[in-house]
Parts: C-alpha cells; sequence; structure tokens
C-alpha cells in the first residue's frame, strides 16, 4: 500500500533551525515554548539520526545561538548576512548532494528569515515542513501572516511533535521510547 510522498523520511530529512540567537529571543512571542519545542526537534532527530543545521544571522550584532540550544547543538553554526539561508553558503547546494529532499524548518523570525528560507527552499524543489510550534515573530500578526503565506505557497505547517512521529514511522522501539518522552 502507497504512504503519501508528504510524509516524512528520515533518509530524505534534514533539520534546519534560523537564528534563534540569544540578543533577539527574549523579545519574540512564546519565546519559552519556541525554545522548548526547538530542543525536542533537535534531540529526536539526533535520536533518529537525522543530521541537524543551523544558522546565525549577523552573529555581531545579535549574538549567538542561544546557550540552551548549544549545548545539544554539534558543529558551528552557519553564518549569514542574508536573510534567507539561499545565502548561507553552499547549504542548500549541501542539502541537494546529500539527497535530503524534506527540509524541517524551526527559527525566528517567522516573517522574515524563516519566511524567506521556507520560500526560497520550495522554488528549489525542497519539500519543507515547518514546525509551527517552534517558530515566532515579535507580533503575532507578523507569525500569523508568515505562516499563512508560507502554507499558501506550498509549506506543510505542522507541528513538533507531528514531525518525530512522522520521522519515527514505528513504536515498539527504543527509538520510540525516547522520542514519547521528549514529547511529553
Amino acid at each position: 500500500m502507497k504512504r503519501n510522498p508528504k510524509i516524512l523520511d528520515r533518509n530524505k530529512s534534514a533539520l534546519l533551525v534560523i537564528d534563534i540567537q540569544e540578543r533577539i529571543l527574549n523579545v519574540m512571542q512564546r519565546h519559552e515554548l519556541l525554545v522548548e519545542n526547538t530542543l525536542k526537534l533537535i534531540k529526536g532527530c539526533k535520536t533518529l539520526s537525522v543530521p541537524i543545521y543551523y544558522t546565525e544571522q549577523y552573529p555581531k550584532g545579535l549574538g549567538e545561538t542561544a546557550q540552551v540550544l548549544k549545548e545539544e547543538l554539534e558543529g558551528t553554526a552557519i553564518q549569514k548576512m542574508s536573510f534567507s539561508c539561499s545565502g548561507a553558503g553552499e547549504l542548500f547546494d549541501e542539502f541537494k548532494k546529500n539527497g535530503y529532499s524534506q527540509i524541517i524548518v524551526c527559527g525566528i523570525e517567522s516573517h522574515v528569515c524563516v519566511q524567506q528560507t521556507v520560500l526560497d527552499l520550495l522554488a528549489n524543489d525542497f519539500q519543507v515542513n515547518l514546525a509551527a510550534d517552534a517558530v515566532s515573530s515579535r507580533k503575532d500578526s507578523d507569525f500569523n501572516i508568515a505562516l499563512e503565506r508560507m502554507k499558501a505557497n506550498g509549506a506543510e505547517v505542522t507541528t513538533t511533535e507531528s514531525i518525530l512521529f512522522e520521522l519515527l514511522n514505528v513504536c515498539g522501539t527504543d527509538e520510540f521510547k525516547t522520542i514519547s518522552k521528549l514529547v511529553k
């Protein structure tokens, strides 16, 4: 029996954490929930061996990635000056080279860096799964309109828990136990 091709496949997926930086984080709406769900995504993707990339927008001005996230992340942040991650070096090319056609997106701000990245990913034939409970903006109106626009342009707007269980696919494994504990 066929499965819907939009369901996430861990072998084709990568997580992209966009610009969750110390100096801007606290002015975001529901920033505690943003961090909590981003941590779930990071830990879940590590459990499931899904690669994780993270960016920093102008770190000289906005600071580094929030420390609580950096403690879970590996490697170094991809620094950028462009709002869209399409301007973050060879990031999109790396996704294609490694066969990552489904990009899971979280970060800030919903209506600027996240939205421009999502639209550019879609334009480059990636499936985007946006964790709506792991993105934020300073204003609710910017957040809501950005989510509507990204969805209207083809993004799969979903939740952290939904993403993790799609990647998991089955229950009854050690990975399932770990993911279940994360989302509770």
